[in-house]
């Protein structure tokens, strides 16, 4: 387990260690190799510390839809269902089918794997 002072320690190696390594830096130069190391300590450290909640599919949907300047309505002429089944989407109040999940993913452009993992 990773204290708190290991991880603070890490963080500041990180910031030191920083700009001695580039892109151009041999991946067994002793910076880099140091700077993996402790870069590790840290996403360890914070994975357990400060978990990342993945997104609800209504979260997921409205934002590829957003992103994809389409309005609720072609998306749901796109996919088959009413404009009000895409509000639902997006507010949460039902999900999609697995079969209307992959037109989403296809329609938006959403990773099947981002979509499947929720």
């Amino acid at each position: 387990m990773i204290t708190k002072e290991q991880y603070e320690f890490a963080l500041n190696r990180i910031e030191e260690l920083l700009p001695l390594v580039g892109d151009d830096t041999p991946a067994n130069d002793k910076n880099a190799v140091e700077l993996s190391m402790v870069s590790e300590v840290v996403i360890t450290y914070e994975k357990e510390h400060f978990p990342i909640d993945k997104p609800p599919v209504s979260k997921l949907i409205e934002l590829y839809l957003e992103e994809s300047g389409m309005t609720q309505k072609q998306l749901a002429s796109e996919i088959g269902v009413s404009p009000s089944r895409i509000n639902d989407y997006i507010a949460g109040r039902s999900e999609p089918t697995l079969k209307k999940a992959s037109l989403l993913c296809r329609v938006l452009k959403i990773p099947a794997a981002v979509m499947l993992t929720l």
